[in-house]
């Protein structure tokens, strides 16, 4: 921690963001701090099938229901979750979390249940 800043995460962005860098900014990094760019295995790797996004979206309302005691969440909300391998994950939860409000008579029963465990309200 530096000022407030916590140095360790600022260097984790800007080794994963490396490509929204500019030029500039690459060398800076790499001749003036030492810092290169993350390798591919580094990289947190998004869910892909849509029931791994399922899966991770529901692992997101979990946590913000078990944080807040509700799952009124905001539209624009985004959770940020943190994996076992130490990355995080970033959710547009509020709005999954109104998308499947609103397809609530086309989810599986599986689903509807799942969400209901974790605080959802269907009106």
């Amino acid at each position: 921690m530096h000022r407030g800043e916590d140095l360790g995460r600022w260097v984790k962005a800007q080794r994963l963001g490396w490509e929204k860098l500019t030029t500039v900014q690459q060398w800076m990094c790499e001749q003036v701090l030492g810092i290169t760019p993350a390798s591919e295995d580094e990289k947190p790797k998004p869910p892909r099938t849509q029931a791994d996004k399922w899966t991770a979206n529901l692992a997101a309302a979990r946590q913000f229901f078990v944080r807040e005691g509700h799952l009124k969440v905001p539209r624009k909300h985004v959770e940020t979750v943190l994996c076992e391998d130490g990355w995080e994950l970033q959710f547009r939860l509020g709005a999954w979390v109104s998308n499947q409000r609103s397809r609530a008579a086309t989810l599986s029963p599986e689903r509807v249940e799942q969400l209901s465990e974790v605080g959802m309200r269907w009106s």
